[in-house]
């Protein structure tokens, strides 16, 4: 279609513009959902090994410190959604300038960002953890994991912003290749420093940051050494004002709405504290597991999300519709498939992590309310992406703000005030992405049609 489609480089472009959506839907999402499986069996690989060679309460201080990370970084990470449906839009387009312009302003921004996130996240880690009632026998370790972490931020912004501007031409798999590397490092790091050096929670921390730095250095390089548009020249990275109004239009509500989300997600955390160390492990650890299906269904999102933004920009609005469906159908394949089975194992999953049969039975108590409804959560997550894609960015925050965020802290508030029980406090969970879901069907059935079939309906939203 573009003669700058046949560079050198395009072969692992996938062609989101014409064939059959489903099977290049598929071949977009399979690298994506192996890089977020094995991203998880690195993050796992910190918690099994502290989890069996430092006890449970440094297991309990690595695993509750997920929702003050995401509190911290949502806000930020979502701004390299915009820079994908930017790249995304412009290339489906053919405007080569305009692409460039938001590809270099993306990392641009990522640097400075990720330098900014870093120090906020180093300084403010024991206050927040007080805040969120951190057990006092984890509060030390949580912390300390926490500043470690944070040091490592600048890597893990400009890693998942090149990677975001590799998907949103189509390439997948070397994200993939990367974070395999990566990952290795992250293991063996954890091995040697937990088992051999005995630095536990510490350890675990360096490790994690050593292999963001590696994934960090290995996209920059491929986007530099590329011959394709997507060639990234460090005497070009600035910050573009048209670009970055393009990017903040789409990524500030996506980050607020993460960002905003982990705040529900803290409240939650918050209440499983008061339980104490044991059930803070198990819910941690049975979270972890969890995620291998999120991550799986979240490639979804983000194929529909690029495939949508690359159609919308190419002016294909039947292709657009055709994308939802088609992930909409695959989502729920995947949750109800991968939640039953593994649910099926939870008891010899959890025990991977830890041995103690207290921590297995909590998370299970999770799980059991978690994995038979996940595909919920894969159903809203895909309807934002199909929003987004065709230019919605604060509409689909208003609504997962209100039918999950605020529905959430009103039920820790109301009904798990009344019943402190752990049952009630995770049925939030699937109430909340039921309700979300439905919200976000009835918005896209309001703006569809107007959006996909008004002339030049792309460069207006976009």
């Amino acid at each position: 279609m573009f003669p700058w489609l046949r560079r050198k480089g395009s072969r692992k472009e996938i062609d989101m513009l014409s064939g059959p959506l489903l099977p290049k839907i598929l071949a977009f999402s399979g690298p994506l959902i192996l890089t977020g499986i094995l991203q998880l069996l690195y993050n796992a690989a910190d918690v099994i090994v502290v989890g069996n060679y430092a006890g449970h309460e440094a297991l309990a201080a690595v695993s509750s410190t997920g929702s003050l990370i995401n509190l911290l970084v949502n806000v930020f990470m979502g701004l390299s959604v915009g820079a994908s449906v930017a790249v995304a839009r412009h290339y489906g387009a053919g405007d080569v300038a305009a692409m460039r312009r938001a590809e270099h302003t993306a990392i641009t921004l990522a640097l400075f960002m990720g330098i900014g996130v870093g120090a906020l996240g180093f300084f403010l880690a024991r206050p927040l953890l007080q805040l969120m009632d951190s057990p006092a026998d984890v509060i030390d370790g949580a912390a300390l994991y926490v500043r470690i972490f944070f040091l490592g931020m600048p890597a893990n912004m400009l890693y998942n912003f090149g990677a975001a501007i590799l998907r949103a031409v189509g390439d997948t798999k070397r994200p993939l290749y990367y974070l395999m590397i990566s990952g290795l490092v992250n293991v063996l790091l954890n091995l040697l420093l937990v088992i051999v050096f005995h630095m536990d929670v510490a350890g675990v921390a360096i490790a994690t940051v050593a292999s963001q730095v590696i994934s960090m250095v290995l996209v920059l390089i491929c986007l530099i050494r590329t011959h394709s548009v997507i060639h990234l020249n460090l005497r070009e990275c600035r910050i573009s004002g048209a670009s970055l109004k393009e990017i903040i239009r789409i990524g500030l509500p996506a980050g607020l709405q993460g960002s905003l989300f982990s705040i529900s997600n803290v409240l939650i955390q918050s209440s499983v504290n008061s339980f104490g160390s044991l059930v803070v492990a198990g819910n941690g650890v049975a979270a972890n597991i969890e995620g291998f299906v999120y991550t799986a269904m979240n490639a979804l999102h983000q194929a529909d999300m690029t495939f949508a933004s690359q159609n919308f920009g190419a002016g294909k609005p039947d292709r657009v519709r055709k994308t939802l469906w088609c992930c909409l159908g695959a989502v729920t394949a995947i949750g109800l498939i991968m939640g039953g089975l593994i649910r099926l194992f939870g008891a010899p999953l959890m025990g991977l992590y830890n041995s103690d049969p207290d921590v297995i039975a909590y998370g299970l108590v999770r799980m059991n309310i978690i994995l038979p409804t996940y595909f919920l959560c894969g159903l809203m997550d895909v309807m934002v992406g199909q929003l987004r894609g065709i230019g919605y960015s604060v509409m689909p925050m208003v609504v997962s703000l209100t039918g999950a965020c605020l529905f959430r802290i009103i039920w820790i508030m109301t009904v798990f005030a009344a019943n402190h029980d752990l049952v009630i406090l995770y049925l939030s969970y699937p109430i909340s992405w039921f309700l979300t879901f439905a919200a976000h069907m009835l918005c896209y059935q309001l703006v569809a049609k107007k959006a996909l079939n008004r002339p030049g309906a792309a460069a207006a939203n976009g």
